[in-house]
């Protein structure tokens, strides 16, 4: 069963108990799919790697407006964006631990033979593409910019 089609099953299932917040989460989830599949050039299709990448956003979005909210000590809006965002994240694999991420770059640098941080496109470019959806790119970032130092 791919993304799309547990989404909707799982819409279904929060209907059912009555969980506003998985409801409302999981509509959001199903339309950003559903736009994905139907823009210029989808083909009517949603490979599972686009709506990870659809799936990652979404989680970013909620932070970033959950960190304004607090700002603005609107703490119950904040509380809803995280509640939907966490959610959202069950849908993602497993995001990686710093240990396995440093891992996982340190053999992309071998692999790229990248040298010091001018080298960092490089390594970003690959690092990018193989990590998708078990790291943010923030994350990618700070770890490269370290490890090439």
């Amino acid at each position: 069963m791919d993304l799309f089609e547990k989404v909707s099953k799982d819409i279904m299932s929060a209907m059912k108990a009555r969980d506003k917040v998985r409801t409302e989460a999981l509509r959001g989830v199903k339309k950003e799919f559903i736009e994905a599949k139907t823009a210029k050039g989808a083909n009517g299709e949603l490979s599972d790697e686009a709506a990870i990448k659809i799936l990652m956003k979404m989680v970013k979005q909620r932070k970033e407006s959950a960190a304004i909210y607090t700002e603005n000590n609107r703490t119950e809006l904040a509380e809803g964006e995280l509640a939907e965002a966490a959610v959202i994240e069950e849908y993602l694999p497993k995001q990686l631990s710093e240990d396995e991420l440093k891992a996982e770059l340190q053999a992309i640098i071998a692999e790229v033979g990248a040298a010091g941080p001018k080298d960092m496109g490089k390594v970003m470019g690959v690092a990018s593409k193989r990590l998708a959806g078990r790291a943010e790119g923030r994350a990618i970032s700070a770890a490269v910019k370290t490890l090439l130092a």
